[in-house]
This record gives structure tokens, sequence and C-alpha cells, in this order.
């Protein structure tokens, strides 16, 4: 169920007021929500509500465990039951095809490296299909073969809801929450719908305090609400979607190989620009929707985008870009490994593994991987650069921010190619092809100049209006430039929802695109 659908708008009209009647009853409340969240999950693939019952009701039994424990061996033995078992859905739902595929090519290699003669006949041992485990179990028990899997789906959301529910088992373990003991409340915390499928990823002790209580609804909360809102659905319809169409156009969709082949330098540097903002605009976009569809219902979801294309530094890229992601994996990959104590060398180690783990969960290909190498990369080469003195106060603050988005961009290209041949198709052909046609002419990007005009604007917005500090944790409220005084005259907040609301009506393309980050 998307968000800018008529069956949202239809949902949330019937889920809402009900809300609001049973509000200040806490059972009730939470039953209501976990109901709506099960609901909205279930739209997509009904068969995919009893894994996402299964993994938080597993957390939710440790922790319990963990609790009763006498001993520290004990719960640690209750925290790796419940990692293995959050890392065991999520690593055969995403990872088994690839590593599957990615095994069995290394078994054939080695094999095929012994040049055994054909007239032996050794047969190279393969991985099975990751669908043959599951069917295995089914056919013991006896179920027909039209009932049994052809393929692996990937559940939407399922890297979001499976870092949410683990993160509540490890603070708990290490004894920063109290122990959740509604179930029903515990569901709805994993489950919460406005955030259920693409974050923000919260954590336990931000969430869980406000399931447990009344929320209060104030007109402000109403109005903040629809403001995030119309800005989200602005976002993604009228900006994400209508970049989306050249980007595909230059890139291809899915299936479609070899298309950059295709284009000259200026369509493929246009195309990598236009899938940065896309990706922004469609991410921050469904971010904003969360935290206006939360806000109206009287909570405060974390601060996930502080405008990252205005960061002076990879460091401050990582500290705008995709917050609640950000933090988890500083939280229980960087300092678990480390972080910052010890040797220089193992600070760096700590931060490249960090990255690298950032682009494998992503999704399951080479061109993730890389993606997350080449920031982990980027992070060591300058990790000492962007905490020198006179890189902070000589080097201008403009040209800190091209280097860093140009830099952003490079990486985007391995993200949004459809294989790693792609991804070096295009930055062979941005350097080779030139910006010229074999008849001499200069290459015709044919990119819409309107949505050029539009880019240039939001990031004129970015710079002049709020490319303050933020705050470490992303919780807080972006630092604030004297011009964006002008955000807080309701007039001139009036005048921009009426603008946008015109152009969505006269300008936007109609569609129900999925959002990127479904896939992940």
């Amino acid at each position: 169920m998307l968000f800018h659908t008529w069956i949202f708008l239809i949902f949330f009209l019937i889920v809402y007021p009900v809300y609001l009647l049973v509000r200040r009853n806490n059972a009730a409340m939470n039953l209501w929500l976990m109901l709506a969240s099960y609901t909205f999950y279930g739209w997509w693939n009904p068969n995919y509500l009893a894994l996402l019952f299964c993994t938080s009701a597993i957390d939710y039994l440790m922790v319990v465990l963990m609790e009763r424990s006498k001993t520290q061996q004990r719960r640690k033995l209750w925290l790796i039951i419940s990692l293995v078992s959050n890392f065991g859905f999520l690593g055969y739902f995403k990872y088994s095809g690839f590593f599957t595929d990615n095994i069995n090519w290394l078994i054939d290699y080695v094999h095929n490296g012994f040049h055994v003669p054909d007239s032996i006949h050794v047969a190279a041992f393969h991985l099975p299909n990751p669908v043959w485990y599951p069917n295995k179990i089914l056919t013991l028990f006896g179920a027909p073969v039209d009932k049994l899997f052809t393929e692996v789906v990937l559940p939407i959301g399922i890297s979001f809801h499976t870092f949410q529910s683990m993160s509540y088992t490890i603070d708990a373990y290490k004894g920063t929450i109290q122990t959740e003991r509604s179930f029903v409340r515990f569901l709805t915390f994993v489950s919460f719908f406005p955030q259920l499928v693409a974050g923000p990823i919260e954590r336990a002790k931000n969430l869980l305090p406000q399931l447990q209580s009344t929320p209060k609804i104030t007109s402000e909360d109403i109005g903040d609400g629809l403001s995030l809102f119309l800005v989200g659905f602005f976002k993604k319809v009228a900006l994400a979607d209508y970049l989306g169409t050249y980007v595909q156009k230059v890139y291809g969709a899915e299936g479609e190989l070899g298309m950059p082949a295709h284009f000259q330098a200026p369509a493929l540097i246009l195309a990598t620009v236009a899938f940065a903002w896309q990706i922004y605009f469609d991410f921050s976009g469904y971010t904003d929707m969360a935290r206006g569809l939360a806000r109206m219902m009287g909570f405060r979801m974390m601060l996930n985008f502080n405008n990252p294309y205005v960061a002076t530094g990879l460091g401050d890229f990582w500290n705008r870009w995709h917050i609640s992601l950000s933090t988890w994996f500083k939280d229980y990959v960087y300092f678990p490994l480390g972080g910052s104590r010890g040797a220089k060398w193992k600070t760096y180690r700590n931060v490249f593994i960090t990255m690298v783990v950032s682009g494998l969960w992503h999704g399951a290909a080479w061109r993730y991987i890389v993606w997350g190498a080449i920031h982990a990369t980027g992070r060591v080469l300058t990790f000492d650069l962007e905490r020198n003195p006179t890189y902070k106060e000589r080097i201008p603050m403009f040209v800190k921010q091209c280097a860093v988005f140009a830099f952003a961009n490079l990486a985007w290209v391995f993200f949004r190619a459809q294989n790693m041949s792609d991804a070096w198709l295009v930055i062979s052909r941005v350097f080779t092809s030139g910006f010229k046609t074999p008849d001499g002419k200069f290459a015709d990007p044919q990119f819409p100049l309107l949505m050029l005009l539009m880019i240039a604007a939001v990031w004129l917005y970015e710079i002049l209006f709020a490319s303050g500090s933020g705050t470490a944790s992303g919780t807080g409220t972006a630092g604030q430039s004297r011009l964006k005084r002008l955000l807080e005259i309701p007039a001139f907040n009036v005048g921009l929802a009426l603008l946008m609301i015109a152009y969505l009506l006269v300008v936007a393309q109609p569609g129900s695109k999925a959002f990127i980050y479904f896939q992940f």
C-alpha cells in the first residue's frame, strides 16, 4: 500500500477516526494500531505477515527470558538466539540467492581450473536453488507440488523492521531500556505502519514510551503533520517520479542491459545527477510523509534526512543521509568493533568495515558492495582531513559542498546501474564518448529544462535556508540561518503549500510508482 494512492487515503480515513476514539485506552489504542499496521503490510502479500509476526515474537520472548535469567551467560544465549534468527530470516530472503550464485560460480571456477578431462565426467557440486530448502520441508509434510515455492520473494521493508526489532533486543541486553511487558504493544512498535516499510528505523527508547502513554494531539500537530505529508508527497510525485523517467531512459529499467551505451557524456552525467536527486526526493519524501502521518497521530519520529547535499565532508554527509540507519550502524557495528579507540589503523578498519556492511545492507549485489566500498575508501582517506583546521576554516564551504556532491554522484553510478558492467560503462563513456556526436555537433542530453530549474532551486534553497549543522544523533532540529525565518511566517508557508498543490494538479505526472527503498 503506497502513501500516494487512493487506497491509502481510504485506509487512513478509516484508521484515523477510530484511533482518535480509542487512543485514551492504551490497550485498545495499541491493538487498533497493530491491526491497522498488519493490514497495511499484508495488503502487499498476506503470506509475509507470518514472517513479521515470527521475528517480533522471537525478539519479545528472548528479552523476557533475558530478564528472568540469573547469569550473564544465559542472557547472552538469548541474545545470540535473537541475532541468529533475525539474521537468518534476513539472510535467507535477501541474500540466499546472491551467495548461492557466487559460491556456485566459485565452485565452477575452481573445478574448471583443474582442467578435468571430459572423459572423466566429474561434475562439480552445486548448492541448490534457495527455494529447495523450504520445499524440502513442505514435501516431508506431504504438501502437493502446486503448493511449493517457485522463487524467493523479498518481503518489502524486511531490512527496516528486522533492524528495528533487533535493536530492541540488543539494547535490552545492554540494559539501556526496560523490558516491554505488553506483547501487543511490542508488535505495534515493530509494525507501526507509517515507518514500517522504509523507516526511519526507530529505537525502542524513542517510540515505545510514546506507545505506553496517551499521545497528545494539538492543532499544531495536525498542521505540521499535514505540511510534512504535503512536502513528502510533492517530493515523491512531482520531483522523484518526474526525474525517474529521465534516469530510466538513460540507465535503463530492470532487465534492460547496456542502455548507457546509447548515450554520450552529457546525458550520462545529467542522468547520474538526476538520480542523486531522485533517490533523495524519493526516500526523504517517504520519510516526510511517514513523519507527517505519525505527527498527526501525536507521535514524534526521528529526523532521517538533514539536507545531505550541502554536506561539507563525507562524514558530514553520513550524519545527514538516512540518519536512522547511519546511527544504527554506528551504535551496533562501528562502536562494537572498537570505534575510534586504539591505533589509527584500527579506526580506519572499523570505518571501512562499517561502510561496506552498510553497502551490503542496501542490496544483494556486487554493485551495492562496491558502492559501500567507495564511500568506505572516501571516509578513510578524508577522515583526518575533515578534522584539519585548515580544511575546516580556509577552504570555502561551497567548494567542499561541490566536492562531496561530486563524490556522492560517482558512487551513485554503482547504486543505480543495472549491474557492474553497466556501471563501468557509464564511467568509461563519461570520459571517452565526449560531448560531441560523430558529426561534430554538441550532444543534446534532452534533459527537461523545467526539471533542471527545479533542482537548482531546491539546491539553492538548501544552501541559503537549511545548511545548518543539525545534531549528531539526528533527533534534534537543524541549525537555522537568518533567512530561514521566512519559513516561520504563516503566509509564506501557506503560499508554498498552494504552489505545491497547484503544481501537483497541473503539471505532475499521474501514477503510483513504488518507493525506491521498498526493495531494501
